[in-house]
């Protein structure tokens, strides 16, 4: 296991400085090469020409140039192309001119194709790769502006693939977050629509349907706090709000997570009253006798009997506290809200109780039982309680996997 996990970082570090080094390499040629700076085309070496408007050349391609010549008088040419030289009506087009026309289409049929694909930053964001979506936003900011055919970010894509850390990355980032965070896709979807779909990859691994819903409003609130207050009542092109997409998308997972939510407590509880019912009966029975002159026991001084009466009392009032628990588990309307803190809540009280009462009347049974082999078996009497606790260390290695999931599902923060 140790050489498993050792050999997971050994790639990782490796597969970090391959990063960096293709990085340092990258062109920065799909960012700069935007249209915003163009370059004006060197002049011909005749100085009676000017080089023709190549942005009007590649908006009229159907009018040939003759038409130009005809608009206007004879012996100009209000362009003034590099083919009509001192009025003359030659309309053919030069061979440098030609060239230039089919590499400008060359290279904006390749651009269309370029949009059609994922960049490098849409990728590692879709399969959280946190550390190049740091390095590409540090080496090319621009690429924040990124998008997919069906105009993705990296925002929408992260959130979409429910991708916690990438999306944290992005909010401590100094970007301009109204233009990045306000982005819709084709759909209209914005980045709380696709927060409140239930989608079909999940990263985080949770057993249950009650917890996963948890997971899925603690989600869905982290990314509510991050947007602006006038996202929460966006429609999409479907005419619908984040909270509306949510309610329909998690009704299944809600009576899926009641259901298991009711099956768990019924078992649990049923286990309760069984240990209220018999530390109320040890409680209220005193395993020695009684002084006739004062009505006190005769071994309230001994540590036996002190442990007796405080285990035996604990039992019964954590075992009660458990079943209240879980009984109020089970009257819950089993809203979606309800799935955040406060059946998650109940469900974690009532099985920590549920654990202290069971200690507490193996250990009254204990106590009380230690005053008939103390005399003749006291030695074995250690032993024979050791093997008694075994059950409840049985029910702890079955139970306690699920307590502890309950435990960080509970308190854990998104993301």
């Amino acid at each position: 296991m140790i050489r498993k996990i050792q050999d997971k970082k050994e790639k990782h570090s490796r597969s970090l400085q391959i990063m960096d080094v293709l990085l340092r390499r990258a062109s920065s040629y799909g960012y700069n090469r935007n249209g915003r700076n163009p370059k004006l085309p060197q002049s011909c070496k005749d100085e009676e020409t000017t080089p023709c408007n190549l942005v009007k050349e590649l908006t009229q391609e159907t009018k040939p140039v003759s038409d130009t010549i005809r608009n206007g008088k004879e012996g100009s040419c209000s362009v003034n192309c590099p083919h009509v030289k001192n009025g003359s009506k030659d309309t053919s087009p030069s061979r440098s001119s030609l060239e230039i026309t089919n590499k400008n289409r060359g290279e904006k049929k390749r651009t269309v194709e370029f949009g059609n694909m994922e960049t490098p930053i849409l990728i590692a964001a879709k399969n959280r790769v946190k550390q190049m979506v740091d390095s590409i936003l540090e080496k090319f900011p621009v690429a924040i502006h990124d998008r997919k055919k069906e105009k993705k970010n990296v925002v929408l894509l992260a959130v979409e693939n429910r991708q916690p850390e990438v999306y944290e990355l992005l909010l401590k980032k100094n970007i301009l977050k109204d233009s990045v965070f306000g982005v819709v896709d084709n759909e209209g979807n914005s980045a709380l629509h696709l927060a409140a779909m239930l989608g079909d990859y999940q990263p985080w691994h949770i057993p249950g349907a009650a917890l996963q819903m948890q997971w899925e409003i603690k989600w869905y609130k982290y990314v509510k706090n991050s947007m602006p207050r006038y996202f929460f009542i966006h429609y999409n092109n479907d005419n619908q709000t984040p909270k509306q997409i949510f309610t329909n998308h998690h009704t299944e997972l809600v009576s899926r997570g009641g259901k298991w939510l009711n099956d768990t407590s019924s078992s649990c509880s049923v286990v309760a009253t069984l240990i209220a019912t018999v530390a109320f009966a040890t409680s209220a029975t005193i395993p020695c006798s009684f002084n006739n002159n004062n009505g006190r026991p005769n071994l309230e001084h001994q540590a036996a009997f002190n442990l007796f009466a405080i285990s035996s009392l604990n039992a019964l009032c954590f075992s009660v506290t458990a079943m209240v628990m879980f009984l109020a588990i089970v009257s819950s309307r089993h809203q979606e809200d309800d799935f955040h803190r406060f059946l998650p809540e109940k469900l974690l009280l009532g099985l920590t109780t549920l654990f202290i009462s069971i200690s507490a009347i193996l250990v009254s049974f204990c106590a009380g039982h230690f005053f008939i082999l103390r005399d003749e078996l006291k030695r074995a009497a250690f032993p024979v309680y050791a093997i008694t606790c075994l059950p409840i260390s049985f029910f702890a290695l079955v139970q306690f996997p699920m307590y502890f999931i309950v435990v960080w599902t509970t308190f854990r923060k998104v993301p």
